[in-house]
């Protein structure tokens, strides 16, 4: 697994617009919810396109942040929940960060990607809930 981390990242493209929104989240003190959100954007791409490039990107980002610890491209096409049955259930670090990516793209008025997150949650078991003091989630 470490071997196939390393030469993701090493194929990632940086000139990319998404890889450098990424990176410069990355450089903002870790802002997951931005980076999280740039996946996602590259997941929807990627199951529109099935471009080779994007699945790339997204691996290469992917294994930068380590997310889910899983198969991104597993994840989009199984959803998070069929993803989690062969690797384990969702931790509570990662929730939260898809949780924050979430209210990052709704910051954003980027509501199709908000939804987007909102209904992979669902699909893995994670009901959210909006309120006047922000998302709160269960399973």
């Amino acid at each position: 697994e470490g071997e196939a981390a390393r030469a993701a990242v090493a194929a990632i493209d940086w000139s990319e617009p998404r890889a450098m929104r990424f990176a410069e989240a990355m450089d903002d003190d870790f802002n997951t919810p931005v980076a999280v959100s740039v996946l996602f954007e590259l997941a929807t791409d990627l199951n529109r396109t099935r471009d080779p490039a994007i699945e790339r990107q997204l691996r290469g980002l992917a294994a930068v942040l380590g997310l889910l610890g899983q198969d991104p491209v597993a994840v989009r096409r199984n959803g998070l929940r069929g993803a989690a049955a062969h690797e384990g259930d969702l931790d509570d670090n990662a929730i939260q960060a898809l949780v924050d990516a979430r209210l990052a793209a709704r910051k954003a008025r980027n509501f199709a990607e908000a939804d987007a997150i909102r209904q992979q949650l669902a699909e893995a078991g994670i009901t959210l809930e909006d309120g006047p003091a922000g998302t709160t989630w269960r399973r």
